[in-house]
């Protein structure tokens, strides 16, 4: 028998429920919370209805924000013409944190999959058509997961701009900084094979 009230339980079992937590995890962080309810509690349960209240997905770039237009499309030194595509928002936070782009962003929210009937219609394919031309976009870089599906949108996209003057790029795929070729899949060391360049 678990210890603990129902309310207890219950958020633990929520927060189990969020990816990368299990249950043990999940009592961990709710008995330091709990420890600590005048100060982290309190400022996590604050916050918490805050986001919830204030969040939304930004109208030109799907990325979430707490107003309607984020800083990243806002920011005119982010206005080079570039523009990199990716499959969800926590790609567009993955390549923020490198720091490395510093171009606009598109968040497609997915990618085509015949199986789980999702076509272009369902994603933010066309705004991205209409961005790209109407803010005279020079590169438009599709940085989507190497997958089936990612690599069968990266081509969609692709020919959906064929008779535009953009140049389109996708990211390098191949062996990691640091990898060592016997811990890599069969995939990511074909790919690498196939990107190889003059040393």
């Amino acid at each position: 028998m678990e210890a603990g009230s129902d309310d207890i339980q219950a958020l633990i079992g929520l927060l189990a429920r969020l990816p990368g937590l299990g249950p043990r995890s999940a009592r961990r962080i709710v008995l330091q919370l709990i420890r600590k309810r005048g100060g982290q509690m309190a400022q996590l349960a604050t916050l918490i209805e805050r986001v919830a209240m204030n969040s939304r997905e930004c109208l030109s770039c799907g990325n979430i924000t707490d107003r309607d237009i984020c800083a990243i499309c806002t920011d005119p030194a982010r206005a080079n013409g570039e523009i990199c595509v990716v499959q969800d928002v926590a790609d567009l936070w993955a390549l923020e944190r490198g720091g490395a782009f510093r171009g606009r962003y598109h968040v497609l929210g997915g990618t085509l999959s015949a199986l789980d009937e999702i076509g272009p219609e369902d994603l933010r394919i066309p705004e991205l058509i209409d961005r790209i031309t109407r803010d005279s976009m020079t590169e438009v870089i599709l940085a989507l997961n190497a997958t089936v599906e990612g690599q069968t949108t990266a081509h969609y996209i692709a020919d959906a701009l064929d008779q535009t003057a953009v140049t389109i790029t996708g990211l390098a795929q191949g062996v990691p900084i640091g990898g060592e070729l016997d811990y890599l899949d069969d995939g990511t060391i074909s790919a690498a094979l196939r990107a190889r360049r003059r040393i």
